[in-house]
């Protein structure tokens, strides 16, 4: 997987790093690379040990640029369609993904870049860093999420407004409008994105889990639905051993150990 570097951190290997390693093309998605993302993105959903994957861009320069114009120069209209389809599996694997994706953007996310960081449960952003949709200027739309990602993130009229001109706001406007949760300095993206999954490392992981998909899926439908799903989720918890052991570490003044059952 040369275009995407993949790397363990933290206690016992539960952080997993992923970098689109591309930067001579400002990390643009190409075939391949959404082949290797299907397939890791599969493989970690298994991993019992894992607890956050933090997902970046090589170079500094963008984190994606998004779609590979240059590969799709040319396609036909059935390898275009082709593609897109795995674009499709890929991006669903990761908004879906059991447990919570973090994205360090330094520098450009557009157009697919910015659709796949949309993706994930939220976004560290450096200084640097510029968003925008800008398929409307190439003869298509946002088709990896964004047209219903950006209107949920900073509402319906400023997403009209992003995605009918293609125009890119800062990390700083992002932050403003709620598209990212936080602004750091440049070249600090990853070091911050990586904090925050340490942090989320230390919570229960089938807390962590289950919080994730009640809140996924939860906001999809209406309230008294939503809250059902809580319930049903919340109670899959009480008869756990991570349950038992989170209310004996309270009371005995001790950092719990999570044995993910």
């Amino acid at each position: 997987m040369g275009d995407l570097l993949i790397d363990y951190k933290g206690e016992s290997n539960q952080i997993l790093t992923v970098t689109l390693n591309r930067p001579e093309v400002m990390n643009a998605l190409n075939t391949q690379l959404f082949q290797d993302m299907l397939q890791l993105f599969r493989e970690q959903s298994h991993n019992e040990e894992l607890r956050c994957i933090v997902l970046t861009g090589a170079g500094g320069k963008a984190f994606c640029s998004g779609g590979d114009l240059k590969e799709r120069n040319g396609m036909s209209n059935e390898d275009w369609k082709r593609q897109h389809h795995l674009i499709e599996e890929v991006f669903l694997c990761v908004r879906d993904f059991p447990l919570p994706v973090i994205t360090a953007v330094e520098g450009y996310a557009f157009a697919g870049g910015c659709e796949l960081a949309l993706m994930t449960d939220f976004i560290i952003a450096s200084e640097t860093a510029r968003f925008a949709l800008t398929e409307t200027t190439r003869g298509i739309m946002p088709g990896g999420g964004g047209l219903q990602n950006l209107p949920r993130s900073i509402g319906i009229r400023r997403a009209k407004e992003l995605i009918f001109t293609g125009r890119n706001i800062d990390a700083h406007l992002a932050y403003e409008w709620g598209l990212v949760n936080r602004v750091v300095p440049k070249g600090k993206a990853m070091e911050t994105a990586l904090e925050l999954a340490v942090k989320i490392a230390d919570s229960a992981p089938l807390s962590t889990r289950m919080a994730k998909m009640s809140m996924n899926r939860g906001t999809e439908v209406d309230f008294h639905t939503g809250y059902a799903l809580d319930i049903a989720a919340y109670n899959v918890l009480v008869p756990t051993e991570d349950r038992l052991e989170g209310i004996a570490a309270f009371n005995e003044k001790r950092k719990p150990k999570w044995k993910n059952r």
